[in-house]
């Protein structure tokens, strides 16, 4: 959502004094300034957001005066889950700090510096003024994932209608709230990208600038992506819920990133897509999966992550299969090299210590990753006993490429035309080998 916001203006103005926000979020990027929900109308407003800092804050301006003003003591820098955020605005209540409470992931939580609203006291929040959901009217937009989101007009509910914990203590969503929305209350991004209210009071939203992408990823099953807290990360622009690499580095070196989740036994499929691919002195790319506790990012040399004995890659210009190399950089002769519109699979096999890769749904050196422990077509046996990532490795040269661990979505656009999936985990533009699935926190558990 890094230029998206949806917007709505009530009719009437509801119940200021008392209201509740619900909703799940997940990060694409850290350390800038983002909002999340806001009404708006010039110098008046209440708005909840991340600051460049990485604190949650909410905030409400009437005029120009500063009526409220809560800002966590917490950081939230995670980019590989969801947070279920919950806000309760009661000015009714007699104690102060009970007039605003927040939970993150069914947890209430403390604050750094706080002004509270005096009692009785309107917001502006539910007034019959601009609502926007990702941006500050258009700024600070969000940059990242949203699900269900619930407001709800008249009543201070706690988390506990929002979520549960469950018997190992992780924090569950509720998919259907049992509450009272009240007039101005809605529900949307129920099940996918629909804007359309689902509490049934037709208070629908409009996108009202960019485009609102429906993803695989959601709390319930949270999906693969590139980890924006790789050190490499700020050299390579990842874009698209981070997903898509979209930089030239700034030097002369080897960049690599790793995924956000990782395996040491099952067996996963993924896919890139190369969307642009130039050929500049020694630019090249090679895709793959390693065990990142064996090298880093930090150096050139670090950076090829097929340079390790636990690194295997498939390589772009040459269409060599790479590891364990850290010199010259020379491959097994595997495949064909690929280019522009091209799109990649990789199939990893834990189980049997296997790797395998496709283009354009053909597995390369006739692959059969179903063929088990034989690795039919393996032209090397993967190390087993490790835990296993994703990986990207780039040396200087302007090239963008979209991953996809089973969301559905290379880059800001869905797959054209989706393969079979036995699994029912993920949705990608070739058919998964049997046995195989995304990279999921549910395809762990399959």
């Amino acid at each position: 959502m890094a230029s998206t916001y949806l917007s709505k203006t009530f009719s009437s103005a509801g119940n200021r004094k008392t209201w509740t926000w619900s909703g799940w979020i997940k990060r694409n990027n850290i350390s800038d300034n983002m909002k999340i929900f806001n009404g708006i109308t010039g110098s008046a407003f209440g708005v909840l957001g991340f600051e460049s800092s990485n604190i949650l804050k909410f905030e409400n301006y009437t005029g120009a005066s500063m009526t409220t003003n809560l800002s966590s003591n917490a950081l939230f820098r995670d980019t590989s889950g969801w947070y279920h955020i919950v806000v309760t605005f009661d000015t009714t209540q007699a104690t102060d700090t009970d007039r605003v409470k927040i939970w993150v992931n069914g947890n209430l939580i403390s604050f750094s510096s706080t002004t509270y609203p005096s009692q009785n006291s309107d917001g502006e929040i539910n007034n019959n003024i601009q609502h926007t959901i990702g941006s500050q009217a258009t700024t600070y937009y969000f940059d990242g994932l949203m699900s269900h989101i619930h407001f709800i007009d008249g009543t201070a509910y706690d988390a506990s209608y929002f979520g549960q914990f469950d018997a190992n203590g992780v924090w569950k969503i509720k998919t259907s709230a049992s509450v009272t929305y009240g007039n101005n209350g809605f529900f949307i991004l129920k099940d996918g990208n629909s804007v359309t209210d689902q509490s049934g009071n037709n208070n629908n939203f409009t996108v009202s600038g960019g485009t609102l992408t429906n993803t695989e990823d959601n709390p319930s099953n949270v999906f693969a992506t590139l980890n924006t807290l790789t050190l490499s990360a700020s050299q390579l622009n990842i874009v698209y819920g981070n997903n898509k690499k979209s930089n030239t580095p700034t030097s002369n070196a080897w960049r690599s990133i790793v995924s956000t989740l990782g395996a040491s036994t099952g067996k996963y499929y993924f896919e890139v897509r190369v969307d642009n691919r130039e050929e500049i002195d020694l630019n090249n790319f090679v895709v793959g999966i390693t065990d990142y506790e064996q090298s880093d990012d930090q150096t050139a040399t670090n950076g090829k992550f097929f340079a390790f004995s636990r690194g295997y890659g498939y390589h772009a210009k040459n269409g060599d299969k790479l590891n364990n190399d850290s010199v010259t950089a020379n491959g097994v002769a595997y495949g064909s090299s690929w280019t522009t519109n091209d799109i990649i699979g990789c199939a990893f096999d834990l189980d049997n210590g296997k790797i395998y890769f496709s283009k354009n749904g053909v597995w390369q050196n006739s692959g059969d990753p179903t063929s088990g422990a034989t690795g039919t077509g393996s032209a090397f046996d993967i190390a087993t006993g490790y835990t296993y990532f994703p990986v990207m490795a780039q040396y200087y040269g302007n090239e963008h490429y979209s991953f996809n661990f089973g969301n559905g979505v290379f880059g800001n656009g869905t797959v054209a035309s989706a393969g079979t999936n036995a699994s029912g985990n993920g949705i990608f533009e070739y058919d998964v080998p049997t046995g195989y699935t995304a990279l999921s926190t549910k395809g762990l558990n399959l």
